[in-house]
């Protein structure tokens, strides 16, 4: 009999997107790990120009700092939520507590493919979505947290 997983052309398939979980270290249930999207896992250096004495011709760019943005996580409102809590202590009470998020992207058999540890992270800013008798949808709300960095592995 034949394996049921066959391989593809090249014998790679990519991860897909969609299945994934965040957790905070020492907040949340297991509704805090659900997700709708997750953005802001980049890292880019900020660069300095030199100006080659001499020659008008270029500028040197030399790296200075590794620069992180803003994680952006998107799920369908909680009523009932640890992390929420821990956003409000931070945006109404000023009681900022850092925390690290860890993002695990899952394989079909829910195994981690990869890790992103994010370090040092503190909300920035809690978005709830607009409430219109018009419409039907679901209320979404938006964390955005700054952070210091983050590891891969």
């Amino acid at each position: 009999m034949a394996d049921s997983k066959l391989p593809s052309a090249g014998g790679y398939y990519p991860p897909l997107g969609f299945h994934f979980k965040v957790e905070f270290q020492g907040i949340g249930n297991d509704n805090d790990t659900r997700f709708q999207s997750v953005s802001g896992l980049n890292i880019e250096y900020e660069t300095e120009s030199i100006k080659e004495g001499g020659q008008n011709h270029f500028e040197h760019k030399l790296p200075v700092r590794s620069k992180f943005s803003d994680l952006v996580l998107k799920r369908g409102m909680l009523t009932d939520s640890e992390v929420i809590g821990w956003c409000k202590k931070a945006l109404f009470d000023r009681e900022i507590t850092p925390v690290q998020v860890i993002v695990i992207l899952l394989n079909p058999e829910h195994q981690p493919l990869r890790t992103w540890k994010v370090n040092n992270a503190w909300p920035r800013k809690w978005n709830v979505s607009d409430f219109n008798a018009g419409e039907n949808s679901i209320v979404v709300e938006t964390l955005e947290l700054c952070y210091s960095y983050f590891t891969v592995e």
